[in-house]
């Protein structure tokens, strides 16, 4: 993922600031935690560092592959899962999830390479128009959180150590 830091320039290059960013905040709260410790399950919902980014690959997904880009499921680089990536496999690894979600995160950038911030595209779900100005803001309020999320597991899982 490349990350600008940009704090000027165009709307559109500080929304893709600003959204990568939260990527990378997202990835670095479960970046080297073991494969013991990125599954810990510490409060009673399904949320587990793992999963924070296995979500967010359903996010990517949804918002801009299948949403903005209009692409059907199966046309989707991988799964939209109907537990919005809260589940992860014993098989899969956090450099396996990390390396998935990089993968959307890459195609959601080419897909929104060719839409202007104002066109709008309606929800395969729910039909509730969005514009890709929205899916900016919305991801990135969204990623960020979760890494504040991240953050507060990593340092529950840190200070059992």
């Amino acid at each position: 993922m490349t990350t600008s830091n940009r704090s000027t320039g165009a709307e559109r290059e500080l929304f893709e600031s600003m959204l990568d960013q939260a990527r990378t905040d997202l990835v670095g709260t479960v970046r080297g935690l073991s494969e013991t410790d990125a599954r810990l399950r510490l409060v009673p919902s399904s949320t587990t560092p793992i999963a924070l980014i296995k979500h967010a690959t359903f996010a990517e997904r949804l918002w801009f592959q299948r949403t903005l880009g209009r692409l059907a499921d199966d046309e989707c680089d991988g799964p939209l899962w109907a537990h919005g990536g809260f589940e992860v496999g014993d098989d899969e690894t956090v450099a396996e999830v990390i390396a998935e979600y990089e993968r959307a995160s890459a195609r959601s950038r080419s897909v929104a390479a060719r839409v202007p911030l104002d066109e709008t595209r309606a929800h395969p779900h729910t039909g509730v128009l969005v514009s890709l100005r929205w899916i900016y803001v919305f991801l990135t309020a969204e990623f960020a959180r979760h890494a504040g999320h991240g953050d507060i597991l990593r340092e529950q899982i840190e200070a059992r150590a």
